[in-house]
């Protein structure tokens, strides 16, 4: 395939081209954001180990009936408006936040991070990633 044929497919192609590019865009820039974060990405098993032999606190974000109906064993349940006030008192300890699917925590964790939070976890694939690893829920309060 010669240079040519490759103008002439881009020509023909604009609008598929450039979906291409914005696609391309979002997937490198979303890494790239993942990778300069300060915000850690830990698997359930990592937590586990972080939960158990660094006394790390699971902060749950979900809603409160998502909370209820099943989360990690001695969550800290909060909601992203109140997280820094609720947490102040963990602020040495290793803080592993998780949501549904791991992509609103990371923000959190974000957030967390630039208000002076220092060890700052996010639970990669959330609690769906925590159910499929087959660990522990607690339901209620």
């Amino acid at each position: 395939m010669d240079f040519n044929q490759i103008n002439e497919f881009i020509a023909n192609n604009l609008l598929l081209f450039m979906a291409l590019l914005v696609i391309l865009a979002m997937l490198v820039g979303g890494e790239l954001r993942h990778r300069l974060s300060k915000v850690k990405q830990v698997v359930p098993a990592e937590a586990t180990r972080l939960l158990n032999h660094e006394d790390a606190i699971m902060v749950d974000m979900r809603t409160d009936k998502d909370f209820r109906d099943g989360h990690i064993v001695n969550a800290i349940h909060v909601l992203a408006d109140n997280a820094a006030g609720k947490l102040k008192k963990y602020s040495g300890r290793p803080l592993i936040i998780y949501c549904s699917s791991g992509q609103q925590s990371i923000k959190l964790g974000g957030d967390l991070v630039k208000q002076g939070y220092e060890n700052v976890s996010n639970l990669k694939g959330g609690i769906l990633a925590w159910k499929q690893a087959d660990l522990p829920l607690s339901k209620g309060k």
